[in-house]
């Protein structure tokens, strides 16, 4: 009757997990809820500093047996709310991720864990206030009195030259304007050019054609004169000796006609009745036989 009256029949049976967190866990109490997305599945049963690391804060929860709770689900701590009770949110839990058990080295299964979005909040504020300190620091470098003095000496500079433009406006105008013109000129020379390199090109073909001939011309000239050599050669071995016997005949003529032209001067008769016989000199007579 005890055992009834205290409801054993219907009490629940529970599995404890165990959970890492890494941030401060304020305002998480002893039996606080633990809810598998929203539906309440168990409780906080001990909340304990890591004595090895006190930067970490070890959760045991129990949890209701036949609860999916799978190797990638996660706790994140949350708050109810404007109260600000915490209570842990556990989520995730693939259809095919695997039933979380206990390891080597461990007691309790060991749920993974995730930061709070009030840690997250801090980080992100920590962050922007670093920034924010870090570019107040250059603003304050920035704006020193000795760049203020630059700055607005760069001014006072920036406005004279803008008084000087202004005032050279209508100089500047007509550059600009010759300038245009000078461009469209470019444009019309290059245009032309075109044609002009065009009919240079055909001018190289030209010469190019030419210097073929002439090279051709050149090797008929060097075959004509290899040719007259050979003639020459020839005239000079063949030709020269008959024209030098020919001469000295002709000279021995030449004597021969001169010495009768005299005889015949000297005696016109030696040409009808002959020379007389030469007279034997002195001595001579007796001697012939």
């Amino acid at each position: 009757m005890l055992w009834l009256a205290s409801g054993g029949a219907w009490q629940k049976k529970y599995e404890l997990y165990l959970a890492v967190e890494d941030e401060s866990v304020a305002g998480l109490n002893l039996n606080a809820p633990v809810k598998y997305n929203g539906v309440d599945v168990g409780k906080v049963r001990t909340i304990t500093l890591d004595t090895i690391n006190p930067q970490r804060v070890n959760l045991l929860f129990a949890i209701e047996q036949g609860t999916p709770i799978k190797q990638d689900t996660v706790a994140i701590l949350k708050t109810q709310g404007l109260t600000g009770i915490a209570y842990v949110e556990l989520s995730g839990g693939a259809t095919d991720s695997p039933t979380l058990l206990a390891t080597a080295g461990n007691e309790y299964p060991v749920i993974r864990t995730k930061p709070s979005l009030s840690a997250r909040l801090e980080n992100v504020l920590t962050s922007v206030l670093a920034k924010l300190d870090s570019t107040s620091s250059s603003i304050n470098a920035l704006l020193s009195d000795e760049n203020r003095i630059a700055f607005k000496n760069a001014l006072a500079d920036i406005a004279s030259v803008a008084h000087t433009i202004a005032a050279r406006k209508e100089t500047i105008d007509s550059g600009i304007r010759n300038a245009g013109r000078t461009l469209e000129n470019s444009a019309q020379v290059t245009a032309q050019m075109g044609a002009v390199i065009d009919r240079i090109g055909s001018s190289a073909d030209a010469v190019a054609k030419m210097g073929n001939e002439v090279a051709k011309t050149s090797v008929s000239t060097g075959k004509a004169v290899d040719a007259i050599g050979g003639d020459v050669k020839r005239f000079s071995v063949e030709t020269l000796p008959e024209l030098d016997r020919l001469l000295g005949e002709l000279s021995t003529l030449s004597t021969s006609l001169r010495r009768l032209s005299e005889q015949t001067t000297r005696d016109p008769r030696g040409l009808l009745f002959g020379h007389p016989p030469v007279p034997d000199g002195p001595g001579e007579q007796g001697a012939k036989p």
